[in-house]
Order: C-alpha cells, then sequence, then structure tokens
C-alpha cells in the first residue's frame, strides 16, 4: 500500500533572538492510503508545527517529508504553494466559506487554482454536495446554512482536487454535541470509501473515532497506537445521513 504521508526524521527549528525553539526534534511516521489518523498533544507539543508542514506552509529544517511520491522538503515556495492547492484538502475549525458564494460555488474554488472550470468539473462538485447531503442547497449562501452544513461544505470542498488526505483542523471545534456526531459519521463514511484523513483535536471524544491515535510531546511522538475494537463507528448507531444510502450505491467522482 502506498503512503499518503512519510515523516522521516522530522525537525523543526524557529530561531527567535537568540534563542532557537526546538518545536519538531526528530519525527517519524507514516499515513498510508485509506489511513483515519487522529494527532493529538498539548499545548507546545508540536502538533501546530506539523500541522503547517503536512499542510505545504512551511519546510522542515531537517529530515524529509513526502506526500505521495513528492519530498516537500526540497520545495520551493511556489512548488509548495501548487502542491498545497491542488493535492491537499483542507477542512478548518471555522470553515473558512466564502460569504458571497453559493454553496457550490464554494466548493468549486480550489479548482480556480488549476484554471477555467469546465462542465465535467462543475458536474463533479454539484456530486460531491449532494454526495455529503446539500444536493438541494446548491444556490444557499453560508449565512443560510447550519453550522454542520457549512462544515459538509467544507467538506466536499476539501475532495474536489483528489488530494493525498484530508487535512481536518480541529474540525468539530465550532459544533455542538449532536452536530460533531453528524461531522465525525461523515468522516467515517468517507474513510470507508477509501479517503484518507488526517485529524487534529484536542478531544479524546473525538480522537476514538479514527483508526490510529499519534499523540506528540515535547516535539516526539509519545505515542502511536491503533483504537482497534474500542473504535467508536458511528454509522452503527444514530440516525442516518443522506450521504450513507448515496455511497453505497455511489463511488467517489
Amino acid at each position: 500500500m502506498s503512503a499518503a504521508a512519510r515523516l522521516e526524521d522530522l525537525h523543526k527549528n524557529y530561531v527567535l533572538k537568540s534563542e532557537t525553539v526546538r518545536a519538531l526534534r526528530g519525527v517519524s511516521f507514516e499515513v498510508p492510503e485509506g489511513d483515519y489518523v487522529a494527532i493529538m498533544g498539548p499545548s507546545g507539543s508540536g502538533k501546530s508545527t506539523l500541522l503547517n508542514l503536512l499542510g505545504c506552509l512551511d519546510r522542515p529544517s531537517e529530515g524529509r517529508l513526502f506526500l505521495g511520491d513528492d519530498d516537500i522538503s526540497q520545495m520551493n515556495d511556489n512548488q509548495l504553494s501548487y502542491t498545497r492547492a491542488s493535492r491537499i484538502g483542507f477542512v478548518f475549525q471555522s470553515y473558512n466559506l466564502i460569504q458571497q458564494l453559493t454553496v457550490v460555488e464554494n466548493i468549486e474554488v480550489p479548482l480556480y487554482y488549476q484554471g477555467t472550470l469546465s462542465k465535467e468539473d462543475r458536474a463533479r462538485c454539484a456530486e460531491w454536495a449532494d454526495l455529503v447531503g446539500l444536493g438541494d442547497r446548491l444556490g444557499h449562501r453560508p449565512a443560510q446554512l447550519s453550522g454542520g452544513q457549512q462544515q459538509r461544505v467544507a467538506i466536499a470542498r476539501s475532495l474536489v482536487n483528489d488530494p493525498y488526505f484530508i487535512l481536518a483542523d480541529e474540525p468539530t471545534g465550532n459544533l455542538d454535541t449532536a452536530t460533531t456526531t453528524e461531522i465525525l459519521r461523515l468522516f467515517e463514511n468517507l474513510n470507508d470509501m477509501g479517503k484518507t484523513i488526517i485529524m487534529v483535536t484536542h478531544e479524546d471524544e473525538v480522537s476514538v473515532h479514527a483508526k490510529r491515535v499519534i499523540r506528540l510531546r515535547d516535539g516526539l511522538v509519545q505515542s502511536d497506537v491503533l483504537n482497534g475494537d474500542d473504535r467508536v463507528k458511528l454509522n452503527t448507531s444514530g440516525g442516518p445521513i443522506d450521504l450513507f444510502a448515496k455511497a453505497e450505491k455511489s463511488t467517489a467522482p
């Protein structure tokens, strides 16, 4: 199985005046395609630094970081920008939708970085909206949607470029308990469809839905464990989401 991401002895240092802060001190792990990983750690553990590196917002000071077959540790700023825009699907705590655009237009945004949208592209964006349960809200704007619906738009947007992985930064941080369950169920179903998910969270009740939990402390991997039989499976309980019935009959575009 190929790796969506591979970290080899990753270090990241920041020079602040006369002091060097060693945010990452030699982090190594691999995320196979189709994995669902939760990354956790207290403040100062290196979690945010690792998020920036995985999101191609920065380069490591030492070591190597591969996304698919691409070594981002050797990339220049333009190459990092292209990889960030075309090969990573971002989901943020605050959704980061453009308020003036409709649901389907927000989903289309990443494709603008790659040139003019084709009819096939537009159809694929509408299909992703339908797949996350928003097919009847294509013309709605973010202000007309609930928080959970806005996060579904963000998740659909993260998928249109067929990314190496979805990088989710505290994706349920702004949501109530019921909506958190709904979004985690959606992530689980996407993972069951083969999508790779790397989720940064500080909540144990969220991390238990992943297949695997990596904990950082003081810039090092403290533990890397499989959730195994203890993993919470939301698609066997709770109310249905439109995505489930559709996903059983449809493959991702």
